[in-house]
């Protein structure tokens, strides 16, 4: 009987704990993740447990009796970002059972998102080479950059410029006006002429400009301008 009890205690341990596997696929991204810097490192954090896993040389994370919970996993490289992960371990406490039926359920999530907000489902299958190993992959989202490549010179820079393009359409008008005159025919000169005498900028009986004789000072004053005589009166004549 107490040899049975102390079974039972030891397998206790074993019960509560799962085994988890991450694996790091290959994308177009990422197509060779072994070329990942031996720094990059997974973790399992939550209110009272911390995990931390190193990368393998099969390109994989692996988390020992990780106990009953829910956690938020990071992949850490300083050369590429990962999306991460909400990590769901809810185990079957069988005590003096050998194993135990762990059920594990991953969603995305992003950093500022409500804890109770799940993302998309993570597809969690058991590892073929191993019983009671549940795995998932975690993707690759980009390749981080600390510098920004300065720009070169680059003519078509210039000629995007919106004065310069006001410039030079300003020059083909002045200097390619004399030669568009020239080749105009003599009944298109003459529409021309009399278009430009109907024109307000060509003077003479044009209508005059009204702000001309606008008086701003008398205006803000709140005075109005006297308004003059129309009937020219000739010097040295009186009535």
């Amino acid at each position: 009987m107490r040899l049975i009890s102390i079974t039972g205690l030891l397998a206790l341990p074993l019960a509560l704990a799962t085994y988890l596997r991450i694996t790091i696929p290959s994308t177009p991204i990422l197509q060779q993740p072994s070329t990942l810097p031996p720094s990059t490192h997974a973790t399992l954090t939550t209110l009272s447990h911390h995990y931390s896993a190193p990368l393998t040389t099969s390109n994989s994370f692996d988390f020992r009796n990780v106990t009953s919970g829910s956690y938020l996993l990071d992949v850490h490289c300083h050369t590429h970002f990962f999306a991460p992960l909400r990590v769901d371990v809810s185990e079957d406490k069988v005590v003096g059972a050998a194993d135990s039926q762990a059920e594990v359920q991953v969603w995305g999530t992003f950093r500022g998102n409500e804890w109770s907000n799940k993302g998309e489902v993570k597809e969690v299958k058991e590892v073929e080479d191993r019983v009671g190993v549940w795995g998932f992959d975690v993707k690759c989202m980009g390749k981080k950059e600390y510098f920004i490549e300065r720009t070169g010179f680059s003519p078509m820079s210039i000629l995007k410029n919106p004065m310069i393009l006001i410039a030079g359409v300003s020059m083909i008008l002045v200097f390619g006006m004399p030669y568009i005159m020239d080749n105009m025919d003599d009944e298109m000169k003459a529409e021309f002429a009399e278009s430009q005498k109907r024109s307000p900028l060509a003077g003479g009986q044009a209508a005059a400009n009204p702000l001309q004789n606008f008086d701003a000072a008398a205006w803000l004053a709140g005075s109005s301008t006297p308004k003059r005589s129309e009937t020219p009166v000739e010097k040295g004549v009186t009535r």
